[in-house]
C-alpha cells in the first residue's frame, strides 16, 4: 500500500464513510436512532449527515427503544432499508421483544413470506468508565438467537466494509461497534469496500497456539502476541468477525494446526460466546488438542465505574499472556 492510495482514518470515520455510501447509492436507506440527527450521533458516527441528506433520511427518534426498532422493522417489510441505532447494547434490552419475537422470527412465523432486511448497530463494550448500564458486551446473547446475523468489526476495514453485505442480506443483521473503538487510528485503502462477512480472518500467523477473539479484545490479544514473541512462543490470532453464524472452519483448521486454543471474550464466562466456541473445538477437535482449551472473560460483576475496578474486571493483554502460556508450558 502506497501514499497515494491510503488515507489516515480512524475507526469513527470509517463507519460514518459505510453509511454516507450506502444513503447515496441506495434511496431506500435511511438511518434513525435517538440523537443521530441534529447532535451528530452520540459517538459522532453521523456527524454532518442530517444536513447532507435531510430529516427524511436521518430521522431523530424518541427515547423508546422499542418503538424505533419496531418501526424499523415495519419498514423494513414494507420495502425499505432501515440502519437503526441504539445507544448502548444495554438498552437493546428494552427492544428484546421486537428483536428476537418479530425480526428474527418472522420469515419463519410466516412461512418464509416475510423477509426482514434490517440493520441494527449498537455500541457494545466497556473499557471508558461509563458504568453498569452502559458498558457490558451482551452480543453473545445474541448470537443466542436463530434469524440473525451478528456482526463485530474489530479493524477499520471490517468498520468501512461491513454495512453494505449487511444491508444486502435479507434477513436481520445485528452490528455491535465496540465503544473503545472509535478514536482507533490507522491507514486504509483509499478505494476500500465492502468485506466478507461469513468469515473470520488470521489476523497474525503462529505455530503453537490458537488465540480466538473478536471486537474491543482483538487488540489486546494482539499485544498479548506481541509479548508472547519475545518469549518464543508463537501464537495465532483468530478475528471472529461474525459471531453468528460462527466460522468453525476457520477456528478448527487453525486448532488443529497449534494442538492448543485460547479464547477472549469480554462477554461474562458463564453461558458465554467463549463456552460455546469452547465446546465446538471439543466436538470437532477434541484429538487435536495438547491441552484443555482456556478462556479469559470479564469478571462475573456487573461493570465497575472506577477505573481501577473497571481494568481489573476486564481481560487485559496480562491475562491473555498467563492463560496461553498456561496451555503451551
Amino acid at each position: 500500500m502506497t501514499a497515494a492510495t491510503a488515507v489516515e482514518t480512524t475507526y469513527r470515520d470509517m463507519l460514518r464513510e459505510a453509511l454516507r455510501e450506502a444513503l447515496r447509492e441506495d434511496d431506500r436507506v435511511f438511518l434513525m436512532g435517538e440523537d443521530v440527527g441534529d447532535y451528530g450521533g452520540c459517538f459522532a458516527v453521523s456527524l454532518g449527515l442530517l444536513e447532507e441528506f435531510g430529516p427524511e433520511r436521518i430521522r431523530d427518534t424518541p427515547l423508546s427503544e422499542s418503538a424505533f426498532v419496531g418501526a424499523g422493522i415495519g419498514s423494513a417489510v414494507g420495502g425499505m432499508r432501515p440502519i437503526v441505532e441504539v445507544m448502548t447494547v444495554n438498552f437493546s434490552l428494552l427492544a428484546l421483544d421486537q428483536i428476537m419475537n418479530t425480526a428474527a422470527s418472522l420469515l419463519y412465523m410466516s412461512g418464509g413470506q416475510y423477509n426482514v432486511p434490517l440493520v441494527i448497530r449498537m455500541t457494545t463494550g466497556a473499557g471508558r468508565q461509563l458504568a453498569a448500564q452502559h458498558s457490558h458486551s451482551l452480543e453473545g446473547w445474541y448470537a443466542h438467537i436463530p434469524g440473525l446475523r451478528v456482526l463485530a468489526p474489530a479493524t477499520l476495514e471490517d468498520a468501512r466494509g461491513m454495512l453494505a453485505p449487511a444491508l444486502a442480506d435479507p434477513d436481520p443483521v445485528l452490528i455491535f461497534e465496540h465503544g473503545s473503538l472509535y478514536a482507533l487510528k490507522g491507514t486504509v485503502a483509499a478505494d476500500a469496500g465492502p468485506v466478507d462477512i461469513e468469515h473470520a480472518a488470521i489476523r497474525r500467523p503462529g505455530t503453537d497456539l490458537s488465540l480466538i477473539t473478536y471486537g474491543g479484545t482483538l487488540h489486546k490479544t494482539l499485544e498479548a502476541a506481541e509479548v508472547l514473541a519475545e518469549d518464543r512462543i508463537s501464537a495465532e490470532v483468530i478475528d471472529l468477525r461474525t459471531l453468528r453464524p460462527l466460522d468453525d472452519a476457520t477456528i478448527i483448521d487453525s486448532v488443529r494446526r497449534t494442538h492448543r486454543a485460547v479464547v477472549v471474550d469480554e462477554g461474562w464466562r458463564s453461558g458465554s460466546l467463549s463456552a460455546e466456541i469452547g465446546t465446538r473445538i471439543m466436538e470437532q477437535a477434541f484429538y487435536d488438542l495438547d491441552a484443555p482449551v482456556e478462556r479469559v472473560c470479564t469478571a462475573e460483576v456487573p461493570l465497575p465505574y472506577a477505573k481501577h475496578l473497571e481494568d481489573a474486571a476486564l481481560p487485559q493483554p496480562e491475562d491473555i499472556v498467563a492463560a496461553a502460556r498456561k496451555v503451551v508450558r
